[in-house]
């Protein structure tokens, strides 16, 4: 008798976890109200008070039974003991099965890359896939300690769930340029893009597609083949585009020992003096490098090295003589120890008067 009562029950609990949330939420206030309507009418007036039945109720349901209320009529503890016990615990067990269902989808939904960042604004964007050069990414995203608090969303076309659970958002689909995949990932709203395909011609497909959706952010592409970026540029001039500088760099370094070293370290938040950016405020009057760097080295002990007028850098000067203009909106790039922002410059006290 007790293995049929278990197996009905569990077939019960199969059948409950089929229906929808709300299709059990309106069986069980069903149950409760018809329980309470039965006790009623057996003449159980103590137990059926609103604030009695509720608590009877869910303590029934729960398994708990305290015992502090209970049937007095031999008809009314017959219904509870064929109808509401055993309605009650295994409607409970339904909802919290379904609840459990729907939280354990929901993760794993995130897991694989199905869901949906379009509500997300301001955050990183990485569309690609290479591994360790990914994980690498988002290691010197997140140590930069004085970066902008944002988001950081993965996207990728990769038969993969997601690498890096507690740091991304991760979403997937079949092919980096899919719109529909890029909407997803919030590419309209995302401050920052990194695109860094597979291939270059995968590159530059999702760079195209990605422009034509005129987002808000910043755009960086990687090519390993110079031309395909000059490419890119031709169409869509506001992408940064990065080259492997692969070559350069043996040359570099055996011309001058040690140079990789001094660009892995400007290149790296995790440790020391690193390379940072530093925008113009729209407020500032304008004044002379030499102005601007003298203060950045006495106050901050940063170094400042270059400046350009639009944030592809596609007119940077390095080395700028001293008496050259800074003006407002620029992006002055200087070496630090961490990030300095531009509220914590006193513009003011190196202005041109």
């Amino acid at each position: 008798m007790i293995y049929l009562l278990n197996r009905f029950f569990k077939q019960l609990n199969q059948q409950f976890l089929m229906i929808s949330l709300v299709g059990i939420t309106l069986v069980v206030v069903f149950h409760s109200l018809l329980s309470w309507l039965l006790l009623w009418l057996l003449g159980e007036g103590d137990l059926v008070k609103p604030e009695v039945y509720i608590y009877y109720y869910l303590t029934t349901a729960t398994t708990i039974g305290y015992g502090d209320y209970s049937p007095v009529t031999i008809w009314g503890r017959l219904l509870v003991a064929f109808w509401v016990m055993p309605g009650a615990v295994a409607l409970f067990a339904a909802y919290l099965g379904k609840t459990t269902q729907l939280v354990v989808s929901w993760w794993r939904r995130g897991m694989q890359g199905k869901g949906d960042y379009s509500n997300l604004a301001d955050h990183f964007l990485i569309l690609g896939w290479h591994d360790d050069d990914t994980a690498r990414m988002v290691e010197l995203i997140t140590a930069d300690a004085k970066r902008a608090e944002r988001d950081i969303v993965l996207c990728v076309d990769d038969e993969i769930e997601n690498p890096f659970p507690d740091t991304v958002a991760f979403v997937q689909g079949r092919a980096l340029s899919d719109e529909n995949l890029l909407i997803r990932a919030g590419v309209k709203t995302a401050s920052r893009i990194i695109i860094y395909g597979q291939t270059d011609d995968q590159t530059l497909a999702t760079a195209l597609a990605v422009d034509a959706l005129k987002p808000k952010g910043h755009i960086v592409a990687h090519f390993e083949d110079e031309r395909k970026g000059e490419l890119l540029n031709s169409h869509c001039p506001k992408v940064e585009c990065n080259t492997d500088i692969a070559v350069e760099m043996l040359v570099r370094s055996a011309e001058d020992p040690g140079s990789s070293r001094v660009q892995t370290q400007l290149l790296s938040a995790l440790s020391g003096p690193t390379q940072y950016s530093l925008k113009v405020p729209d407020h500032f009057a304008g004044t002379d490098f030499g102005k601007l760097f003298y203060y950045l080295k006495e106050h901050h002990n940063a170094t400042a090295f270059g400046m350009a007028g639009n944030v592809a850098g596609t007119d940077l000067i390095l080395n700028p003589k001293p008496n050259t203009q800074v003006n407002r909106g620029q992006l002055i790039y200087f070496m630090a120890q961490e990030r300095i922002t531009s509220d914590e410059v006193k513009w003011n006290s190196f202005a041109s008067e």
